[in-house]
């Protein structure tokens, strides 16, 4: 059978480092939410049919906006939990009827609006276009170029990390429902899903994406954001 692909993003948090009345996915940018530019991007790969949202229970912003743009391909799901990993377990979980156990899902972060079709194109076929058998997954992620420090609680220098090797990680992150669902059942502290996998012992592809593809945790990243997207908006135009 055809694997199929899907996407969630976990999208339930308060978004507290970012301050304001609304959680953060809500924010305005460009004209929409932060949120839709998320699902937007996730949905630009036609092989994706359906982006799963976990959305906290108590979640009433969605249904006050409009995703008609969407159809079918988006499906909120009321089941988020305390971090983003509970949210991604319960996402998949509650959607498991929608899912084959060879299927892929994209996990998205909706604090990152300004994915690229590129990078995007590329991830999916490093994961599922080699003959290896290999079922890894793979995520997007760029190198480390900063220099990098380590401090003590002072905030004094205590020494300087070589950065060889040393990659920063973004999403999407794709892996197989049955193998991520394992992965995250036995994981309660991970912070990204490939953690959950390198957990089992595989070793997840790292697919280099773009440093355009920034993750919003404060306010003055909108402005940032916003650049990137008129930005993309006046290539598409050329």
């Amino acid at each position: 059978m055809t694997a199929r692909y899907f996407g969630l993003i976990p999208a339930a948090g308060s978004g507290s480092r970012f301050g304001g009345g609304a959680p953060k996915q809500y924010a305005p940018l460009a004209g929409k939410s932060m949120l839709h530019h998320a699902v937007e991007r996730l949905l630009a790969a036609e092989e994706v049919e359906i982006v799963f949202v976990v959305l906290a229970p108590e979640d009433r912003t969605f249904r006050e906006r409009d995703w008609s743009a969407f159809g079918a391909r988006l499906a909120p799901l009321y089941c988020g939990g305390a971090t983003r990993r509970d949210s991604v377990l319960n996402g998949l979980i509650a959607a498991s009827s929608a899912f084959d156990p060879n299927d892929w899902v994209l996990v998205h972060d909706a604090a990152r609006p300004c994915l690229g079709r590129g990078e995007l194109a590329r991830l999916i076929e490093a994961a599922t276009g080699n003959d290896s058998g290999d079922d890894a997954g793979a995520i997007l992620a760029v190198p480390v170029a900063d220099t990098l420090k380590r401090a003590d609680e002072d905030r004094r220098i205590l020494a300087t990390e070589p950065r060889d090797g040393l990659w920063r990680a973004q999403t999407p992150q794709m892996f197989r429902h049955g193998l991520l669902l394992r992965a995250l059942r036995g994981a309660p502290l991970v912070t990204d899903e490939a953690a959950a996998l390198e957990g089992l012992g595989w070793k997840p592809l790292l697919v280099e994406g773009s440093t355009r593809n920034i993750k919003v945790t404060f306010p003055s990243d909108l402005e940032i954001a916003e650049l990137l997207l008129k930005d993309a908006q006046r290539e598409t135009k050329r």
